[in-house]
């Protein structure tokens, strides 16, 4: 009899697709194909380094970098332990946004019901008065630079996304409103990858950009370094375009990082506690290297950001008492984020926007990734709005240092407000979103290593149907169907637990939970939906 194990990888073996990289098929972080075992093994059976070993060519799996993993592996636990502690200081772990504001795309209406979605805010007067809107909107921001409005935002020349404006938004303490598993799923929350893939990546997938060292044959590689890439006469064809492939790398490690916060913050339906879900991770991120790397390489592109932007960071104005006092801790912390920065934060951004067409290029990538970040917008559970404004107002804040600025924009005595204090904030704590992401592999390695072989097998076997599960469509139940009334009935009761919880939006939900809870109702087919949301979550 075959054991457990055996059992497991057959199973997998026969959910394998035997298929090619086709031609125009498009395949994203949205959707799973099989597990394999092979490849969770790789991800979570691998030991950490403690030791860096940056050379200056780059031989590891962060691909278009000048440093590999191990070396991020080497100073994660010590960047951890001060980024952690960096924004839960006053001045990171207060962030204003908008979060109401309507989609510009389509009409959405799928408001989540769960208490998780809800946020907690802050009132005004428990912020210090020099960073409340009021006092920031008289800050004078660099000349030059001419400014496009729109209702509720506004974005700048050199921005690289929608900044919220000074006039509507709640403040946040962001770290009584974790990033973690909401419940937030389905057609609505996929439509929104969906647009960020599909309508904003210049048609790439996932397939594209596959590391060169991964065991996912027969597909597109990209060049072992930036220098290799562009030597490579392949550039001439636009779906090939280097930055292309850089602008789908940062997406999908947003997306992978997301993915590992919801898999290590969740509630176990059966006991109610939260903690890690093993089985979680590897159906979402260890099935697949690629998108552990895709967090890596984000995490090196804000690294050099930090590294950059160094002097400016380390002369900014941290203080909310005007004492100079209580930000001691908070600049002690940050210059040793600048540090380790500077130290491993190896990218060379001169290698992208070159050639002829450069600005034309910077110009699509930049307005591209603004409409990732309008995309927030659409939205529908607040809490997961509100990471989604934060890290990808992060990375645009990362972009635009990398892209936009030279050394002379960057010198704080020349230019004391290059950036608003919401993305200096935004900045950081997606820096933290993401090397907490790598610090949480280690306990799902940590989980896994304390599995027996029939664990694992098991692990395996059930991540593999939850993949398959999830790739297959999903119908709105009938009118007939007597789920349409419990969903009707589920909507109205959290709607009701949300009022009871004082949590924001309440009004808002009663229109739009009523509006959706019917339309799922009546509705006589799923094709409304769009594809199986097998990684949809926010």
């Amino acid at each position: 009899m075959f054991s457990r194990h055996l059992y497991a990888l057959f199973i997998a073996c026969l959910l394998h697709p035997l298929s090619s990289h086709a031609g125009d098929t498009q395949h994203s972080l949205l959707g799973n194909s099989a597990l394999r075992s092979g490849q969770v093994k790789s991800v979570l059976e691998r030991e950490p380094v403690r030791e860096a070993a940056c050379k200056h060519i780059p031989t590891g799996p962060i691909e278009t970098t000048q440093c590999d993993y191990e070396t991020i592996e080497s100073v994660t636990d010590e960047l951890y332990n001060e980024l952690h502690s960096l924004v839960e200081t006053p001045f990171f772990k207060y962030f204003r946004a908008d979060l109401y504001r309507d989609c510009p795309y389509w009409q959405e209406n799928g408001l989540c019901m769960n208490r998780e979605c809800g946020i907690t805010t802050v009132d005004e007067s428990e912020i210090p008065e020099r960073w409340r809107a009021a006092e920031l909107s008289k800050v004078e921001m660099p000349g030059g630079d001419h400014k496009t409005e729109l209702p509720g935002c506004y974005y700048r020349d050199s921005d690289y996304c929608f900044l919220d404006d000074m006039t509507e938004g709640e403040y946040i303490d962001l770290t009584l409103n974790p990033e973690r598993f909401t419940g937030y799923t389905g057609p609505s929350a996929h439509r929104v990858w969906k647009a960020i893939y599909e309508e904003n990546c210049f048609g790439m997938s996932e397939w594209d950009v596959i590391p060169s060292g991964s065991p996912n044959h027969g597909l597109n590689k990209l060049p072992d370094s930036m220098k290799d890439a562009l030597s490579e006469g392949e550039l001439e064809d636009p779906k090939e375009c280097l930055e292309r492939k850089v602008y789908y790398k940062i997406v999908s490690g947003l997306h992978a990082s997301i993915s590992t916060h919801i898999c290590h913050d969740t509630i176990n339906q059966t006991t109610g506690e939260w903690g890690p879900d093993l089985k979680c991770f590897i159906s979402r991120v260890a099935a697949y290297p690629e998108r552990l790397q895709y967090i890596y390489f984000d995490a090196v592109l804000l690294l050099r950001a930090v590294a950059r932007l160094g002097p400016y960071l380390t002369a900014y104005d941290y203080c909310a008492s005007g004492t100079h006092e209580d930000d001691a801790h908070t600049l002690a912390r940050l210059t040793r984020v600048v540090d380790v920065a500077t130290a491993v934060g190896r990218f060379d951004e001169t290698a992208l926007f070159r050639g002829a067409n450069a600005a034309v290029l910077r110009e699509e990538f930049k307005e591209h990734f603004r409409n990732v970040t309008r995309i927030m917008d659409c939205v529908g559970c607040d809490k997961c709005r509100l990471w989604g404004k934060v890290q990808t107002t992060g990375v645009a804040t990362a972009l635009k240092v990398l892209f936009e600025l030279d050394e002379k924009a960057l010198d704080p005595k020349a230019n004391t407000n290059l950036l608003q204090r919401s993305e200096v904030v935004a900045l950081i704590n997606t820096l933290h979103r993401l090397v907490e992401s790598l610090h949480m592999v280690q306990d799902f390695r940590r989980m896994w290593a304390e599995s027996g072989a029939e664990d694992e097998a098991r692990l395996v076997a059930e991540s593999a149907a939850a993949a398959a599960a999830a790739a297959k469509p999903r119908h709105s139940p009938g009118a007939a169907s007597p789920e349409g009334p419990r969903r009707l009935l589920a909507g109205v009761l959290g709607w009701v637990r949300a009022c009871g919880d004082e949590t924001l939006g309440c009004l808002r939900g009663l229109v739009a939970g009523a509006l959706d809870a019917l339309r799922a109702l009546f509705a006589l087919s799923g094709k409304d939906q769009g594809p199986a949301a097998g990684r949809s979550e926010l």
